[in-house]
């Protein structure tokens, strides 16, 4: 049976606070070969993090695209970690590990690729080391019409729509995001037989990493990187 890639989620969050260059630090010490990490566009600047209001992962109060960047800025996203740019994830990476960036709302895509190429061209970064993933489809397609040589992934939160792989298919994806509460054999045969990888989220138990690599999954997003060595 294959090895299942780990994409560690919001880095090593498990361990450390979600979105912060703490849990990607951490991701890296638990040699992941990805690390999954997600942005909004906010002023000038994209900043990391997965919800759009601050009360869960900050001690902000309100609405991340309705606040300044200063005041993003000065929060505590945990442990005195600040929410991080998205160049800065770049920086702590390095050529330590591959990235994942997710797209948590539209008008991104253009920021996202001015970042990318400015670190293709000035650092050591190549388009093999880095996806595109959104929930909004047409962020994705953008996306690769863009930057034809980057990979793409399509999310896909709850059951997959009848035609999840015509949307695949129309957007050129390298491979889907799924949820796994909604997974199942055929979902991965019918993804494999046009060439498209499956990674499910969030997978944060051994059980549940032996039960995807029973049907086929080619990837998991975890909390706890390790667990993918455990289950082996």
């Amino acid at each position: 049976m294959k090895d299942m890639i780990c994409f560690a989620h919001r880095g090593a969050s498990g361990h450390e606070p979600e979105n912060t260059l703490l849990a990607i630090q951490k991701a890296i010490e638990l040699e992941s070969e990805w690390i999954e990490m997600d942005v909004f566009p906010v002023e000038h600047e994209l900043v990391v993090i997965h919800d759009d209001d601050l009360e869960r992962t900050t001690n902000g109060k309100g609405s991340v695209l309705q606040s300044s960047l200063a005041y993003l800025r000065s929060l505590d996203a945990g442990k005195g970690e600040r929410i991080p740019y998205l160049n800065e994830v770049f920086d702590v990476i390095g050529s330590s590990a591959k990235l994942n960036i997710e797209l948590k709302w539209i008008d991104t895509v253009e920021r996202v690729v001015s970042t990318i190429e400015e670190y293709i061209k000035n650092h050591d970064w190549t388009y093999d080391r880095l996806l595109i993933s959104s929930l909004f489809h047409d962020e994705v397609k953008k996306t690769k019409s863009l930057l034809p040589e980057i990979m793409t992934a399509p999310v896909f939160l709850g059951p997959p729509p009848d035609n999840f792989i015509e949307i695949a298919k129309d957007l050129q994806s390298y491979s889907m995001s799924m949820d796994v509460d909604y997974i199942t054999g055929e979902i991965v045969n019918k993804a494999h037989q046009i060439g498209i990888k499956v990674v499910v989220f969030t997978v944060n138990t051994i059980e549940d990493i032996e039960k995807m690599k029973n049907i086929g999954v080619d990837g998991v997003f975890t909390n706890y990187p390790e667990l993918l060595s455990k289950a082996e």
